[in-house]
């Protein structure tokens, strides 16, 4: 399985990053070979709108068959459900550690987002 996790850096021991739309970085890992890839978000750092949905098309076009981030909202939510990707919402730590609890069964796919539109977090 290919998992995109929201990151503050460009390896898997940087720190999962708590926004979705406006994450630096995505790290697409794949769970099976440990293999990753990063992916460059600084277009919708400072988007005035439309971060949380460019960044979910990002996502889908990366193969992901999940996203784990810390917090995720209704438009960006409702964009990578159509594209059936599962969202967990969250996380903490660093990458490895979100990829490593998502292997243990240790996070549960959301239903819904957790954050309103527009939420810019720390």
């Amino acid at each position: 399985m290919k998992v995109a996790v929201t990151a503050m850096g460009k390896d898997l021991g940087a720190a999962v990053d708590p926004r979705f739309g406006r994450a630096r970085y995505f790290i697409v890992v794949d769970t099976e070979s440990e293999d990753f890839e990063v992916l460059d978000n600084e277009q919708n750092l400072y988007a005035a709108q439309g971060a949380g949905i460019q960044s979910a098309r990002n996502v889908s076009e990366s193969g992901a068959d999940a996203l784990i981030t810390g917090n995720c909202g209704p438009r960006a939510f409702a964009t990578l459900s159509a594209a059936g990707i599962k969202v967990y919402i969250g996380a903490t730590g660093t990458v490895a550690q979100a990829v490593e609890a998502l292997k243990a069964g240790e996070l549960q796919a959301a239903d819904d987002p957790n954050v309103q539109a527009h939420w810019g977090g720390p």
